[in-house]
């Protein structure tokens, strides 16, 4: 029999397949953690993780709960400074951001800042911290979120952390480095960006999602190929270490 897993679960241990060995990986806490963590202890031992707080190439022997927890710092190679952390990405040195939003559009641009007008916010979220100078200076951004019609929207109500901008070129004419979104990973899929426009695509379905489903909760039209792949679930050995090693209190994963 297939071993049981939630949801949470598949979205970090396929994140965790897009993380190869040897890469830089500068991540938040929460679920890019978890991805990490579990990359390095299966396909990825090699994988670099940087904390904007300052930690480089800790091994995390359990899951922190802040960027700036002692043990993002535990047997690190550097125990540095914000400061340290985004020279790295600037420096071109960091392959990888992780991160997350309360909206995404059709090109990848994220909303961590409000919801309505920037100056009378329905919400206000935390803003930025990091995110903006890594999904600026990295090479490229993957964001992990739930899969709606409130978070996918056409337009962002402000722009926290650029991804295309408007599309093919706009990062270059704004002055940033080449890079951007890479793979947003939700509970329904995977979505990446077409080479030519820089608009949002299906690239992978999770098993028992439909084209169909994936477009109906998302609040613009995604580029459908021809050839839509299919997630592979987590192995039985993927969900040992993830309950056992990485989040034994099950504070990301939650319960199965």
């Amino acid at each position: 029999m297939a071993p049981h897993y939630n949801m949470m679960e598949l979205m970090i241990s396929v994140a965790a397949r897009h993380l190869e060995d040897g890469k830089t990986v500068a991540v938040g806490t929460g679920a890019p953690c978890a991805a990490a963590m579990l990359a390095q202890k299966t396909n990825s031992p090699n994988l670099v993780v940087v904390f904007e707080a300052g930690g480089v190439a800790p091994l995390l022997p359990e899951m922190p709960i802040s960027v700036g927890d002692s043990r993002t710092f535990y047997r690190a190679v550097m125990a540095a400074g914000m400061v340290d952390a985004m020279t790295t990405c600037a420096r071109g040195q960091v392959d990888y951001a992780f991160l997350g939003g309360a909206q995404i559009d059709k090109y990848g641009n994220i909303n961590s800042t409000c919801i309505g007008d920037y100056r009378k916010p329905k919400v206000r979220f935390p803003g930025s911290g990091g995110a903006n100078d890594f999904a600026s200076l990295c090479w490229r951004t993957m964001i992990m979120t739930v899969h709606s019609k409130t978070r996918f929207v056409e337009t962002c109500d402000f722009i926290t952390s650029p991804g295309f901008l408007t599309g093919d070129g706009a990062r270059e004419a704004a002055g940033l480095p080449e890079g951007g979104p890479y793979k947003i990973i939700t509970d329904l899929g995977v979505m990446g960006f077409d080479e030519e426009t820089k608009a949002m695509r299906i690239d992978a379905l999770h098993p028992g999602v439909d084209v169909e489903k994936v477009q109906s909760e998302t609040g613009f039209e995604l580029i459908v190929p021809d050839e839509i792949g299919r997630t592979e679930p987590p192995t039985a050995e993927d969900l040992r270490i993830l309950r056992d090693e990485v989040d034994p209190l099950k504070l990301v994963i939650g319960r199965a």
